[in-house]
């Protein structure tokens, strides 16, 4: 599993997810630029990842769904606020509903996406930045830990050349 680390911080209203991958830095990289490798691991595998748009620039959007095993459909978003390859992403994430606009009621997180050479090795960390304590409570209970790692965990499969189709 290439999660080593995950915690929650009521006080600051985030969530962490750090992980570790036998790849370098500029290899990382491309599983968040990339919108076919994106797919591939965005999502846990029971609930995997279909980005329809991916416009990867500093205030380009991204739209996806992700879909269940009986065929559910989740959809969410991302608005790129600052892209500094190959180290640092920024994005605002939301849910959206069915026609793919924002879904007001379920809250937007900020996500600041680093990673960095650890000899070998390229770590990953991943900080979410929740509006409310509500909100970020509202996503831990829906599963996003679990989620998280299981996703993350599908990244060396695709850094390997293998994993999900």
């Amino acid at each position: 599993m290439a999660v080593i680390s995950s915690h929650q911080n009521a006080a600051d209203l985030s969530f962490t997810v750090v992980a570790e991958f036998d790849a370098g830095i500029e290899r990382v990289w491309q599983v968040w630029e990339d919108p076919r490798q994106l797919e591939r691991w965005w999502g846990p595998p029971t609930w995997p990842a279909t980005f329809e748009s991916h416009d990867f620039v500093p205030g380009g959007k991204a739209s996806y769904y992700m879909t269940g095993p009986d065929g559910e459909k989740a959809r969410g978003w991302w608005r790129f606020t600052a892209i500094e390859a190959p180290h640092r992403l920024e994005f605002d994430d939301g849910f959206a509903d069915d026609n793919g606009d924002p879904n007001p009621d379920m809250g937007t997180s900020h996500a600041v996406m680093r990673l960095a050479a650890v000899e070998t090795r390229t770590r990953m960390t991943v900080v979410s930045t929740f509006d409310s304590a509500a909100a970020l409570e509202q996503v831990l209970a829906m599963g996003m830990e679990e989620g998280m790692k299981q996703a993350l965990g599908q990244i060396d499969g695709i850094l390997a050349g293998s994993g999900p189709a």
